[in-house]
């Protein structure tokens, strides 16, 4: 019979063999957690422990072991905040004076700067109304923003039944005619591939793998070119018919075409193939069922930035599908017309003077529209004012000067102050020169400005345009308060 001090000896090796792997599970046990909190964050989800990442705090992460980094020295401030006062009509007419009487701005400019504040016309000469050209697209802007929102989007969608289906278009002026197109675009674009692999998705969950294809692009009315353009403008590639159903804004092989809408649907056709749907047939123009059933769709960029891009580049088919789109949240009718009467219907509401003015579309493409100075002072004090924060992406997408979009190489002789404190939108036509936007002068004091020259000789364009730089540029370096 073992002894009382055998029996504790066996005890203990036993006791010692159970406890001998307690070290190796603990470091498994360790291992584990941390592999666990690496890729399933544990200790931030089920402690409560805050881990700093650079996509949440960038500043606590620490710099690799071994990496040592030193302060660098801190930047001077670019512009030191100001607070906006009264602007000066004495200060605003000697900024401009050397550069108003110039022959080279031809026989009839308008002439315009206002106060931001309060709304107050601070100089006013010239003529009462001038051909706004590409200014025009401020009101356009204006007026999508307030009727539409800065966040409603344009659905693009395909509907039908059995094997009966229609593309339906609905007013997206950057839909992109491949996935390939869209990619790394601003904004960013809904494509044609995209909505056809997503039909094709939809169909074979149906069982559907043939199909007619019909295209319904009867949002918009009205002839798809504005009879108040010159007749030349298709032909001459300076603006496509305007469709609500487009790809690539009706361009192909660098031209414009006279049918987009049926250039998108071929080119959707060819993408469902792809996608392993038969077509029969070519697709057809037709009026979509009203009952019939979505089977997909893709959606435009939000309006708000449709308008920043259509200022900064001054892109003129964008600006017509918006105006075309205000005049259906208008009235119903998304034609020129239509458009036309939705804008100034829209900056009424906005307690904006329309009187005076002529509006015919909504790019400023037609020679026949004539605005005032105080139309575009006016849409412009709106944007600006805190009491409309839905249209402030009609000031943020106005061009810098000397810095983005069309006042990206303008501006290179002047005033260096002036950089980065005039915003404008420009206008192009061949006589016509303008510039309207907002200055901030070197005390902060904000101004909005229109200066419009529409009657200059053909040599004297470029000279026209110089000046108008200049001015705009006066502004913005002056000292203008009282």
């Amino acid at each position: 019979m073992p002894t009382r001090e055998q029996r504790h000896a066996g005890r203990t090796r036993r006791t010692r063999r159970w406890t001998s792997w307690i070290p190796e599970a603990l470091v498994a046990l360790v291992v584990v957690a941390a592999i666990g909190n690496a890729e399933l964050d544990l200790g931030h989800r089920w402690l409560g422990l805050d881990r700093a990442t650079p996509g949440t705090d960038p500043a606590r992460v620490l710099p690799p072991e071994g990496l040592d980094l030193t302060a660098g020295p801190a930047a001077a401030p670019v512009a030191l905040p100001q607070a906006p006062g009264r602007i000066d009509p004495a200060a605003v007419r000697k900024a401009l004076a050397p550069y108003v009487a110039d022959p080279d701005l031809g026989k009839h400019v308008s002439i315009a700067v206002s106060e931001v504040a309060t709304g107050k016309i601070v100089l006013r000469r010239g003529a009462s109304a001038v051909t706004p050209a590409s200014t025009m697209k401020l009101l356009t802007s204006v007026a999508a923003l307030e009727k539409l929102g800065p966040m409603t989007r344009f659905s693009t969608r395909v509907v039908g039944a059995g094997n009966r289906i229609v593309l339906v278009g609905g007013g997206d002026p950057f839909l992109a005619g491949s996935t390939k197109r869209a990619r790394g675009q601003y904004p960013a674009r809904a494509d044609i591939g995209t909505l056809a692999r997503r039909t094709a998705a939809a169909l074979k969950a149906q069982q559907v793998s043939k199909v007619t294809l019909g295209y319904d692009d009867s949002l918009f009315s009205g002839p798809g070119l504005n009879p108040r353009w010159p007749a030349t403008y298709l032909p001459e590639n300076v603006a496509p018919p305007i469709s609500a159903l487009w790809i690539d804004q009706g361009v192909v092989d660098g031209r414009y075409v006279a049918n987009p809408a049926e250039v998108a649907a071929n080119a959707f056709a060819t993408a469902l193939r792809r996608s392993g749907i038969t077509v029969v047939g070519a697709p057809r123009q037709r009026t979509a069922p009203a009952a019939a059933a979505e089977l997909a769709k893709v959606e435009s960029a939000p309006v708000g930035e449709i308008v920043q891009q259509t200022l900064a580049v001054s892109d003129n088919n964008a600006a017509e599908v918006l105006s075309h789109q205000v005049g259906l949240a208008v009235s119903g009718d998304g034609s020129f017309l239509g458009g036309a009467a939705g804008v100034v219907e829209v900056l009424q509401g906005l307690k904006i003077d329309t009187a005076g003015s002529r509006i015919y579309d909504g790019s400023g493409l037609s020679r026949q529209t004539l605005l005032t100075p105080g139309i575009l002072l006016g849409v412009l004090q709106a944007a600006a004012s805190t009491e409309h924060p839905e249209l402030r992406e009609a000031l943020t997408g106005l061009p810098v000067a000397g810095f983005t979009g069309s006042l990206q190489s303008r501006f290179d002789k002047g005033p260096a102050d002036a950089l980065g404190r005039v915003r404008a939108k420009t206008g192009t036509l061949t006589g016509v020169r303008g510039l309207a936007g907002l200055a901030t002068d070197l005390d902060g004091n904000l101004m909005a400005f229109v200066l419009i020259t529409d009657r200059v000789p053909v040599e004297d364009q470029l000279a026209a345009q110089h000046d108008l730089d200049l001015m705009a540029g006066a502004l913005g370096s002056c000292h203008c308060g009282p």
